[in-house]
């Protein structure tokens, strides 16, 4: 839907790596901070019309951040970006086209936040519950219609404020459950762009020589979940054992043919701008890479608690029906037979996957920590804080939020990504959610397919579109 919407300031469509200095102005013209860091004003175009023909103002700006702080009198089903603006006090309107957005303190990130793909401006005019359904937004592309299980078609914006733009008639997303059938239908010619598993990117290059790739990590780690708020994983020595049993380079070369990163909460580099190099990395717990040493702790660790080869600890393991989750949740099964857990898999489907551990009806999980950006203040707050949605484990560590925020208000980027770093060492020693590893994946697009940048630390934010086009 990146193509339907506009953002108030947006990552540069053109630059592969998301940072602070490639964010550039969308429906806001430009942007400014007073001295310390806690109001944010961003002057508004003037004469961009929403697709259903309406203006867009200032309004809507307003209308979409109380939206989103739970201040509107409509509701999202499920709000998991509230936590990424417990900071924001107001957000003021001055006339039409300028608003102030006032925080509580300095937050320097908060133009990133406002840059993500998961952060588009809605209509005051339009409710959530039809938004839903037929989304409405001042985008290069319109919403046309969406068949389940079938394609999802939008059509071009002939009224779109930037002038030229776009330059496709339309755009088509066929859904293709089996990744197998989609990879053959590319290499057939019936799809211009398809995202596919390394696994599969051999096949793609030598069936479809003259086709382009680039390989880039998927910023959306695997992680282990464990439900601490009860039996057994409410036993800090317990979750420690299973963290050490993991062997993460046993995943990158199972499951991604070796094309994976190990790193902590943070992507890690070089694409990754602010997680733990591996040197530092290699250092936390659980992170060393003698796994048989950190294995022999854990076993000692079952014994003490009562387990054993003869007195296995029997858990169900939870995942989302899908190849990029089942297949490492079969790894996972593996591996924690090394530390006589005795696990069997539980598929469930996505409708059904959020609302089950988001109301924690699991024990242990395999899941996929949902960053929409390379940016601590995304991260930590999504996932980390008491209470957000998209905390599945219901980690909540006073200690460790005081040193979230500290990150958060620290306006050096060297400085800050110290702060960042010791944010990273004590959700390990906490067994907070144990991240796995990151995967990677291909974007791959045929020879006519031209204007399209890959970003290398987002899989979210560089889909636009607008300036895409076809030279056939």
């Amino acid at each position: 839907m990146m193509a339907v919407f506009n953002n108030l300031v947006v990552f540069d469509q053109h630059v592969p790596q998301n940072s602070v200095q490639s964010i550039v102005p969308d429906l806001a013209t430009g942007w400014s901070w007073n001295d310390d860091r806690t109001t944010l004003t961003l002057p508004l175009r003037r004469g961009v019309k929403w697709h259903d023909g309406k203006q867009f103002t200032a309004h809507d700006v307003k209308c979409t951040w109380d939206l989103l702080l739970d201040r509107a009198n409509e509701k999202l089903r499920i709000n998991p970006r509230k936590s990424w603006y417990m900071n924001l006090d107001e957000i003021a309107v001055e006339g039409d086209y300028e608003v102030t957005f006032r925080l509580k303190r300095p937050q320097p990130a908060l133009i990133a936040l406002l840059a993500s793909g998961w952060s588009p401006v809605y209509p005051c005019h339009v409710s959530p519950r039809d938004m839903r359904s037929h989304p409405i937004g001042t985008g290069p592309f319109k919403f046309v219609e969406f068949k389940p299980n079938e394609s999802i078609k939008l059509t071009r914006n002939p009224d779109y404020w930037k002038k030229g733009r776009p330059y496709l008639d339309g755009i088509e997303h066929i859904i293709v459950p089996n990744a197998s059938t989609r990879m053959l239908g590319f290499i057939a010619g019936k799809f211009d762009v398809i995202t596919l598993q390394p696994p599969l990117l051999k096949e793609v290059k030598s069936q479809a020589p003259d086709t382009i790739c680039n390989l880039v990590p998927d910023n959306a780690a695997r992680n282990l979940i464990l439900n601490r708020s009860a039996p057994p994983f409410d036993n800090p020595d317990l979750r420690r054992a299973v963290a050490l049993s993991l062997d993460r380079k046993a995943f990158i070369d199972i499951i991604t043919d070796g094309q994976g990163d190990i790193g902590g909460a943070m992507l890690p580099p070089p694409e990754g701008v602010w997680g733990m190099p591996p040197d530092i990395l290699k250092a936390l717990p659980s992170y060393d890479p003698d796994v048989q040493k950190n294995r022999a702790k854990a076993r000692e660790i079952m014994g003490k608690l009562g387990y054993g080869p003869d007195r296995p600890l029997a858990v169900a393991v939870s995942a989302r029906n899908r190849p990029v989750d089942r297949d490492p949740a079969v790894v996972l099964l593996s591996q924690l037979k090394e530390i006589y857990i005795d696990a069997e898999l539980q598929l469930i489907e996505t409708v059904r996957w959020y609302p089950r551990i988001m109301r924690k009806d699991y024990t242990v999980g395999l899941s996929i920590n949902e960053n929409s950006l390379d940016e601590p203040d995304q991260t930590f707050y999504e996932n980390y804080i008491c209470n957000a949605e998209h905390n599945y484990v219901g980690y909540c560590n006073p200690d460790t939020e005081k040193q979230i925020d500290e990150q958060s208000m620290e306006p050096d980027p060297v400085r800050r990504k110290e702060l960042v770093w010791r944010v990273e060492r004590a959700l390990a020693e906490d067994d907070a959610q144990p991240i796995i590893f990151y995967g990677r994946f291909a974007t791959c697009w045929q020879p006519p397919v031209k204007g399209l940048t890959v970003m290398v630390n987002s899989l979210f934010n560089g889909w636009r579109m607008e300036d895409v086009w076809l030279d056939k």
